[in-house]
């Protein structure tokens, strides 16, 4: 039909999110501001090519994802390449942004680079907005994890 524009389902959750004070105020907590791009990606697309996607944007980027087993809608929050941080070596070209995601969220921070970049950036994944639970209880969640 003429006029509409195709989008796809992770576009249309992530719509809704950014549309609630809270999701926008969850999101803000863990880096997002107010104009950041995101990134949409199909949890089986190659890391490469959705790092491909957000070196156009020259700044930070959110990643968007549904899992597909859960249902979840998820997000990384990714670093501009930098000369400051290590070099790190490429991924494997077999590498899958939802391996990436998983990774993430098993760690605070993840250097990494792909094969397009000179220089290395850091990812973090940002926890599963929940309408129920507190921003504030989800960063004290996280917070004792990580020393626990």
């Amino acid at each position: 039909m003429p006029g509409r524009l195709v989008r796809s389902r992770t576009a249309q959750r992530v719509v809704e999110l950014l549309g609630s004070r809270e999701g926008r105020k969850h999101l803000g907590d863990f880096g997002w501001v107010q104009g950041m791009p995101i990134v949409m990606a199909h949890p089986l697309e190659d890391l490469d090519d959705v790092m491909g996607l957000v070196s156009v944007h020259r700044q930070p980027v959110l990643v968007a994802m549904i899992n597909a087993e859960t249902d979840e809608l998820k997000f990384l929050h990714v670093s501009e390449p930098s000369p400051v941080l290590e070099v790190v070596p490429p991924r494997s070209p077999r590498t899958t942004i939802k391996d990436f995601f998983s990774e993430a969220e098993h760690r605070d921070l993840v250097s990494f680079r792909v094969k397009y970049w000179q220089h290395s950036a850091v990812a973090h994944a940002i926890p599963v907005f929940d309408e129920t639970v507190p921003a504030r209880a989800v960063v004290s969640q996280q917070a004792g994890q990580a020393t626990g």
